[in-house]
């Protein structure tokens, strides 16, 4: 046994339990990701000026980064949120130029969520499904060797399930939100009403999915029986 391995998490279960801790950054990291998209929505719906709600929720933002920095911890999940509206900004951007109208070009701030989870909700089920499942890079991490992992079949198991678990909820957003953005792009849903379902669908539906998806991977996780090395390595 390495000495990492002798010194760190035992179990492939302690190992995913901590980089998803790390990962996720804990209730302050996953409220910095997702109140900047709501003030977004909140004063687009409030104000019906386009400026006035992407100022809101990039001051929002980049509050939480300055909040970090004056607190020396890490700024990444804040920064995360300071790239989420960078890049919702440039798709509104791009719709306010090609002739849309403000409230199209508001609705497009949902646009790069939307393409980012189908994206990797997408990479996830192909690791999965060719026998590689993203998660068990996590343990190869730990491990020191990034594919050792895949020789031990309870191992690939587990992570083949907790892959499909933390996966679930991203394809639960999508089915749920892309109908709506469909239909308020092509008009057959008022727009403002499209961008109000959309804001509830993200936070509050999204945020409780993720939660019972998260909740069924700590079930999971809890059992920590899955060795973190063969049982022949001591």
């Amino acid at each position: 046994m390495t000495e990492q391995a002798a010194t760190g998490p035992q179990t492939v279960e302690a190992v995913v339990r901590a980089r998803m801790a790390a990962s996720l950054g804990g209730r302050r990291g996953m409220l910095e990701a997702a109140i900047p998209g709501l003030a977004f929505t909140v004063f687009y719906l409030t104000t019906k000026d386009l400026r006035t709600a992407l100022v809101a929720g990039l001051t929002l933002a980049v509050g939480a980064v300055v909040l970090r920095l004056l607190q020396k911890q890490t700024v990444q999940f804040a920064m995360n949120a300071v790239v989420g509206i960078a890049i919702g900004w440039l798709f509104v951007y791009i719709a306010s130029s090609s002739g849309g109208s403000e409230s199209e070009a508001a609705l497009s701030f949902f646009l790069p969520g939307l393409l980012y989870t189908t994206g990797y909700s997408v990479v996830l089920a192909i690791s999965c499904l060719v026998g590689w499942p993203m998660i068990g890079f996590l343990v190869g991490s730990e491990t020191g060797d990034p594919v050792a992992w895949h020789d031990e079949k309870p191992v690939v198991r587990l992570c083949t399930r907790l892959t499909w678990l933390f996966m679930l909820p991203g394809v639960v957003n999508v089915c749920l939100q892309a109908p709506v953005y469909y239909l308020g792009v092509t008009g057959r849903m008022d727009t403002d009403l499209a961008i109000a379902v959309l804001g509830v669908l993200r936070v509050g539906v999204g945020w409780a999915v993720r939660g019972l998806g998260w909740s069924a991977m700590i079930w999971l996780l809890a059992r920590n029986a899955t060795p973190l090395e063969p049982a022949e390595a001591s």
